[in-house]
C-alpha cells in the first residue's frame, strides 16, 4: 500500500491559486475556468467583474485561505488584496 504523499506548502498554494481563480469566474458569472486562461496573455483584462461580486469574492477567498491552507484572517486578508492585485479582474462599474 502506497502513502499519499504530502504536498508541499508551495503546491498547496499553487492549487489555492488554481481554486481561487475558478471560483473569481463564477462569483463574475463567466464560464471559463483557471485552464481556459492559463498562458493567454492579460486574461484578467478580457473579463470583468462588479465591485460588489469582487467583495463577495474576497470573502469567500479569505474563507477558504483560512481552512485550507491554515492562515489566520490578516493573513488571509492579505493574500486576498495579493491575489486581486495578480489576478483580479476589471472592475465593470468602477466609479
Amino acid at each position: 500500500m502506497e502513502s499519499k504523499k504530502r504536498l508541499s506548502k508551495e503546491e498547496k498554494l499553487n492549487l489555492a491559486i488554481i481554486d481561487l481563480v475558478n471560483q473569481m469566474f463564477i462569483f463574475a458569472g463567466h464560464e471559463v475556468t483557471y485552464n481556459d486562461v492559463v498562458g493567454v496573455e492579460n486574461w484578467f483584462q478580457k473579463y470583468t467583474m462588479t465591485v460588489e461580486q469582487s467583495e463577495e469574492f474576497k470573502k469567500w477567498g479569505k474563507n477558504y485561505l483560512m481552512k485550507k491552507l491554515r492562515m489566520n484572517a490578516k493573513q488571509a486578508e492579505r493574500e486576498m488584496m495579493w491575489f486581486s492585485l495578480q489576478w483580479g479582474l476589471t472592475y465593470s462599474n468602477w466609479t
